[in-house]
């Protein structure tokens, strides 16, 4: 039966506060959309309070290298089309990125878009902050490892993201709006001088 069929499961009390927090949460979370350098601020506060609870107790590298490896799954996602060149030439259909001077604009359209990136990694910070409250996810590691393993691993993934990029040239950055400086006509130049 429906949820509207008034012999149909009923939800509980707790069930509708749920829902309605949920909802004022989606709510505020859509009004940040438009406000992106408030919303990076914000993360780089989470990301400060984090590195500085990790620090104070001088443990959790695992947590932080766990949380570092998914960080750099999120840039690649964010670095990357949404339809990878390499793949869709082979179908011929789509949207692909220009090749020539001479071929048609198209937008950079990334994997994954700058909201859910922020989403997503500032969700991961606030994770990772709560699991370093449960000495369970305290592992003994040695950090230097960690921390070289995955200034390696960036290293080689940015270099393989980067020459993906000029491989198939694209930028996955717009740098504000493009200005042309079209040709006057002589008539107009003329009358531009003699103002």
């Amino acid at each position: 039966m429906n949820g509207g069929d008034s012999g149909g499961s009923m939800a509980t009390p707790v069930q509708k506060r749920a829902h309605e927090a949920w909802r004022i949460y989606k709510y505020y979370l859509d009004k940040t959309t438009p406000h992106s350098t408030y919303r990076w601020i914000g993360t780089l506060v989470v990301f400060l309070i984090y590195c500085l609870r990790v620090f104070s107790i001088h443990g959790f590298y695992i947590i932080s290298y766990g949380l570092g490896i998914y960080l750099l799954n999120l840039l690649i996602g964010f670095l990357s089309p949404l339809v990878d060149p390499e793949l869709d030439a082979s179908d011929g259909g789509g949207a692909s990125l220009p090749t020539r001077g001479s071929d048609e604009f198209k937008p950079f359209i990334r994997r994954l878009p700058e909201f859910k990136f922020w989403y997503s990694m500032t969700k991961a910070f606030c994770i990772a902050f709560l699991m370093t409250f449960f000495s369970v996810f305290d592992v003994p590691v040695f950090w230097p490892i960690l921390l070289c393993y995955w200034v390696v691993l960036f290293v080689l993934t940015m270099r393989r993201q980067i020459s993906h990029m000029i491989k198939h040239k694209y930028i996955p950055f717009s740098i504000g709006k493009q200005k042309y400086s079209g040709r006057r006509s002589p008539g107009s130049s003329a009358a531009s001088r003699a103002d």
